[in-house]
């Protein structure tokens, strides 16, 4: 099976903490040359200095935010004037939680613009360099809620859908360069984001944010949460040479949770 990804340029979303870093050392491990974006430099060159360079790669890291499009595409314009990006995954933070019922206009567009927009924009940017060297895949970390709706997370339901619907067509229309878009699905990974999560839902039920992990946990047929390694191979597969065929698929990485094929 060949994972090789030698002499490959990564550029992974969300990358200084949870699955976007464990996605930076899987890509790394493989051989891949990978930046690093986010928001934060510290934070993003502690990253940086965890990835694999046993096979000659040169990593950098972008400081940006995606709520800032404009600099964004900026900085990675920049980059793109010195070489071309093979692999794209796109990857941010989950909008805040709540019902849909009480979402506002701005939280929708919010979300919209970091997901949506920032994606769209980020593959128009790298699609020529992976059309000139023939190899592409471009893999967006989205959410089993395309699936199956989750509780209490309207904006975030409502983007991941449009997301979906989105590398889905880009799936169709880029094919014929060789191009791949996949959308990985985590269930339960033990990030931040999860945290932040139970902490919010055992303030509003009475319970200790140790019962509801358990309540959540239960709610998996593996009886546990992922780590963001075990999300970020399932990704680094995706990137690699060996799933030249796979195209246009949600994958589910939730510990067999979602009760939909």
């Amino acid at each position: 099976m060949q994972l090789s990804l030698s002499g490959k340029n990564a550029l992974v979303g969300g990358a200084s903490a949870g699955i976007g870093r464990a996605t930076a050392i899987e890509l790394a491990l493989l051989g891949a040359n990978v930046t690093l974006v986010a928001r934060t430099a510290s934070a993003l060159q502690e990253a940086v200095d965890l990835l694999d360079r046993s096979k000659g790669q040169q990593h950098q890291f972008l400081v940006a935010d995606f709520s800032d499009s404009t600099a964004l595409v900026n900085g990675v314009a920049k980059l793109l004037e010195h070489q071309v990006f093979h692999i794209l995954v796109n990857n941010t933070g989950g909008p805040p939680g709540g019902p849909i019922t009480e979402a506002t206009p701005g939280q929708l567009l919010q979300a919209y613009h970091n997901h949506l927009l920032c994606n769209q924009l980020l593959a128009q940017a790298l699609l020529p360099g992976m059309q000139q060297s023939g190899y592409g895949r471009i893999i967006n970390i989205i959410s089993t809620s395309v699936k199956e709706p989750l509780d209490n997370l309207g904006v975030s339901n409502s983007t991941r859908w449009a997301v979906a619907g989105w590398a889905k067509t880009w799936a169709n229309e880029a094919g014929k360069w060789g191009i791949t878009v996949n959308n990985v699905l985590p269930g339960y990974t033990s990030t931040g984001r999860l945290s932040e999560i139970i902490e919010k839902r055992a303030g509003s039920s009475g319970q200790t944010p140790d019962q509801v992990a358990m309540q959540f946990a239960a709610n998996v047929p593996l009886r546990r949460f992922a780590e963001p390694a075990e999300v970020a191979a399932a990704i680094a597969f995706l990137a690699s040479p060996a799933a030249a065929y796979i195209n246009g698929i949600n994958l589910p990485v939730d510990g067999g949770r979602t009760k939909s094929l």
